[in-house]
């Protein structure tokens, strides 16, 4: 069954008639995004400091330190199709789970397609990561205990991360990965029965795959596809996300059980009554919170100090 809570506000989006995402030009999506945030979020929690910073002179991030002293960090990417969404749409969540977990979050305003098409995200993704392993004593980071997580898109850029981050020998401390799109083939059977209805639709998948990766030969890339590298051996521990009503769901218990197979810990939890992007819906969605403290807990048990 689906959560009455989310099936009131698809009801709403249909009668306000707010227009499916892949009808929009990137620009018009994203500050529909933007605008959007305001009736699903809860209200920003207070954090101890916020920084705004840049990495290597050109990519902005934003730090929440949630105390003093040397904290674990989590990367996180945002969601949004590779699409839309920056730091100001994920600004809520990301001080949740900085306050809930105990650790330093930096928010990565990496840059978007189409104007920026694959593998641009991962880049800067890769990027950011390693700016925050050379400076963390600076940013008050235990370069010990870094972690990358995100949603959505987000997930996948995180995956990739935690493999491109093993292969160059710096291994991190843990992935948290929030349903995200770990196949561009997008063949898996939750593509089709939940491809419409649910506000992510086969559609508006359609058209962020079309902005991030046009060239359909590069749909096989583990970097757009981390489920098909070659290797998924000697990963960091992973809690994988999913919802039950969304498009994504089946790639991600793929991708969850891919890294098991390989040796990997890892921790699979699905809201089955739950749709894509609900996390971010703490202010009409109930299981968002939950959801949310959940993944805090989760990080604050994985990123605590050796022998704690």
């Amino acid at each position: 069954m689906l959560d009455p809570q989310a099936r009131a506000l698809i009801n709403l989006m249909v009668e306000r008639k707010v227009p499916p995402v892949h009808t929009l030009a990137a620009p018009e999506a994203r500050a529909m995004y933007r605008d959007r945030r305001t009736f699903t979020q809860p209200e920003a929690p207070a954090v101890a400091e916020v920084r705004e910073l840049t990495a290597d002179g050109t990519i902005p991030l934003r730090l929440y330190r949630p105390a003093s002293g040397v904290l674990p960090l989590l990367v996180y990417f945002h969601g949004g199709g590779w699409t839309i969404g920056d730091l100001d749409t994920h600004d809520v969540v990301c001080r949740q789970l900085a306050n809930a977990s105990g650790c330093a979050v930096l928010s990565v305003d990496y840059r978007l397609a189409p104007e920026h098409v694959f593998p641009a995200a991962v880049d800067d993704c890769i990027a950011t990561t390693r700016y925050a392993r050379r400076e963390a004593a600076a940013l008050g980071i235990d370069a010990s205990r870094i972690a990358v997580g995100g949603d959505s898109a987000g997930g996948n850029l995180a995956a990739v991360v935690a493999i491109a981050e093993r292969d160059a020998g710096t291994a991190l401390a843990f992935q948290l990965l929030i349903y995200p799109g770990i196949d561009a083939r997008c063949g898996a059977p939750s593509h089709t029965r939940n491809g419409q209805g649910y506000l992510l639709t086969a559609d508006s998948i359609a058209y962020y795959r079309g902005n991030y990766v046009p060239d359909a030969s590069q749909w096989t890339d583990w970097r757009a596809s981390p489920l098909l590298a070659a290797d998924l051996h000697k990963l960091p521990p992973a809690l994988v996300l999913t919802a039950g009503y969304d498009p994504l769901r089946d790639e991600g218990l793929q991708y969850a059980d891919a890294l098991s197979e390989a040796g990997n810990r890892v921790q699979y939890i699905c809201f089955e009554r739950q749709i894509h992007g609900f996390i971010t819906m703490g202010r009409v969605i109930d299981e968002a919170n939950t959801a949310v403290a959940l993944c805090a807990s989760v990080l604050r048990s994985a990123l605590k100090p050796a022998g704690a």
